[in-house]
């Protein structure tokens, strides 16, 4: 956590807590984010999980200094990953301020995010794309200057049913261009929407701007009809909305979503269905520290009215209930959390992130983790260039039971990793994991990723060598040569897979003593390209009766030669007659590039 919300923290959270940890245990927490302030969300599902594009408002703002953009994500609407920040001004060199409120839109096999920017040159604001193969990114200037200029913000995209994208923004006007299948041009000039009362409400005293319309358009279409949530009469802002029967109109004003609340003078909507239920992001200045250039992305699940109208309703700090329980039998990011206490996130030198600046008394809350009959053990990835410190295992609260402390030794520096283990006695059933971390004064380690160990009936890895330190050993190839390797995700070694000449070619492992037909297996596997940018997942390979089916066991995932994906899913394994063959394995789902894996479980 920055020093300055550190400081704050210091004097408030105690109040904080006693809020948020009322609800039951089977809810999230509001503001989703406690790292570091973040503003305008964008969601986006896609593979299973939800994505949540947002901005970044810097610390003690006093405007809306923002200068760069962040991503996290989450499959249970409670615990969020933190992926950093794949997208700055710098990616777009003809821009030099705010990186304000954008939006992801999938199309092509890519991600086209969509965010409004200074050009250097003119001093306007306008609309740049970055683009990427993956919803992390990292995302790189698709055009090398704006795509449309106007001098005004807040971009949204629509797909409609029929293949036609729209780009909606704006403020004061709204405004929208019909894009190409290419995502990065369009067709027509710019169209501007009539602001009438009837279309977008009416705004008394206020001739320039005689609409409720502000800024921060949403659009999307459920069930053949047309919505525009977007952000009504500053300041303080609203959120309400309008409905159409088709993508440009004509528009009809149908109230308040959410009421002016929230220690904010704006807010900012982004509404998704995921997992059977509807969400609606918004943010809030609720964090310590928190106001109207200081803010924070929180979450509320809601339902649909029978005639398809939006109920209003209020923030909490309670959250949405959680979608499932969280596996902490396979390996689990320590950037993968709840709540924060008093902690920052980096990026790590092994891939992806990690949890840094930990200080006494510090925690992080993971909800809804299922121990089943109970873990044995607890092991954590960490680095620390000071003395380290301990990480206390504890269940239902930071002050909670400690059914477990793993010592943290000094490692020789912040990103000098090692693993560490201990047992662990009493963790059981699904409950909320606190671990909180303990030790001397000033920093103390790093803490990249964790997992337990399961005791009696817990979980049993199915592979041989999922860490790949001991070479090859269990492992195969389907083409190719299989060689073990460096870059490793964690410990020293990873498996590569050179020479393939299909896509469907990869590292594999013989499963079949080991399935139960009918039984649900979770999956992980780290993953990174030799070269180029290929889609990758892993599939169990199955034959029975003479007859060969494959079940994919993960979303496909693009990966990339700048780090490590991970490829992760849930799936029932089945099959009708006697099993004779099952195989695990990882492949491309184009080219034969060479490619790495590491630390894979299956189980």
């Amino acid at each position: 956590m920055r020093p300055l919300l550190r400081r704050l923290v210091a004097l408030t959270m105690s109040a904080l807590l006693l809020v948020t940890l009322v609800p039951a245990s089977a809810n999230a927490d509001n503001p989703i984010v406690q790292t570091i302030y973040t503003a305008d969300p964008a969601p986006l599902v896609h593979n299973g999980r939800v994505y949540l594009y947002t901005g970044h408002d810097e610390d003690g703002s006093t405007y809306f200094t923002m200068r760069d953009w962040r991503v996290y994500s989450s499959s249970d609407m409670a615990n969020w990953t933190d992926h950093g920040s794949p997208m700055s001004l710098s990616t777009f060199s003809w821009a030099d301020a705010n990186a304000w409120a954008g939006h992801v839109a999938y199309r092509n096999n890519k991600f086209y995010w969509y965010v409004p920017v200074r050009q250097r040159s003119t001093g306007r604001m306008v609309i740049g794309v970055g683009v990427s193969n993956s919803p992390t990114g990292p995302f790189t200037d698709a055009l090398g200057r704006p795509l449309v200029d106007n001098n005004e913000i807040d971009p949204n995209v629509f797909i409609d049913d029929d293949g036609q994208a729209y780009l909606y923004w704006g403020n004061p006007r709204l405004a929208y261009v019909r894009l190409n299948t290419d995502m990065i041009s369009y067709s027509g000039g710019i169209n501007y929407i009539s602001l009438t009362a009837a279309g977008f409400g009416a705004r008394s005293g206020n001739a320039q701007r005689p609409t409720l319309y502000e800024e921060g358009p949403w659009v999307y279409k459920r069930n053949g009809l047309y919505y525009n949530v977007f952000a009504a009469e500053c300041c303080g802002e609203f959120i309400a909305y309008s409905t159409a029967p088709s993508a440009t109109g004509p528009w009809t004003y149908r109230g308040t979503i959410m009421p002016r609340q929230g220690a904010s003078f704006t807010n900012h909507a982004g509404i998704v269905d995921f997992a059977g239920g509807s969400y609606f992001f918004y943010h809030n200045g609720a964090l310590p520290g928190g106001g109207g250039f200081t803010r924070s992305v929180a979450v509320e699940k809601f339902t649909y009215n029978s005639n398809g109208t939006i109920p209003q309703f209020n923030m909490t700090t309670a959250g949405p209930p959680q979608v499932g329980t969280l596996n902490p039998y396979t390996r689990q990011e320590a950037e993968t959390i709840a709540w924060a206490t008093g902690v920052e996130t980096e990026p790590a030198s092994e891939g992806g992130m990690n949890v840094a600046y930990i200080e006494n008394g510090d925690n992080i809350k993971i909800k809804g983790v299922a121990f089943g009959t109970g873990a044995s053990s607890f092991t954590a990835r960490v680095a620390s260039a000071a003395a380290g410190g301990r990480i206390e295992v504890r269940l239902g609260s930071a002050t909670g039971t400690v059914v477990g402390t793993c010592t943290v030794p000094g490692t020789g520096g912040w990103q000098t990793w090692t693993t560490v283990t201990c047992p662990v006695t009493g963790a059981t059933g699904t409950r909320d994991l606190y671990l909180r971390f303990a030790g001397n004064s000033g920093n103390l380690f790093n803490f990249n990723w964790w997992q337990f160990t399961g005791g009696g009936s817990g979980p049993t890895e199915l592979l041989t060598n999922g860490t790949m330190e001991n070479g090859t050993t269990g492992w195969t190839t389907s083409g190719g040569t299989l060689s073990s390797a460096t870059p490793a995700y964690a410990g020293s070694r990873s498996l590569l897979n050179t020479g393939r000449t299909a896509a469907w070619q990869g590292p594999n492992q013989n499963v079949t003593s080991q399935l139960t037909n009918g039984k649900s297996y979770t999956t992980s596997v780290w993953v990174r390209s030799q070269s180029g940018t290929p889609s990758a997942k892993a599939t169990l390979a199955i034959t029975a009766n003479g007859t060969t089916s494959y079940l994919q066991l993960t979303p496909t995932a693009a990966i990339n030669t700048g780090g490590w994906t991970r490829l992760t899913g849930t799936t029932t394994v089945s099959w009708t007659g006697t099993l004779t063959n099952a195989s695990f394995y990882v492949e491309t789902t184009a080219g034969t590039d060479g490619f790495y894996i590491d630390d894979a479980s299956f189980q």
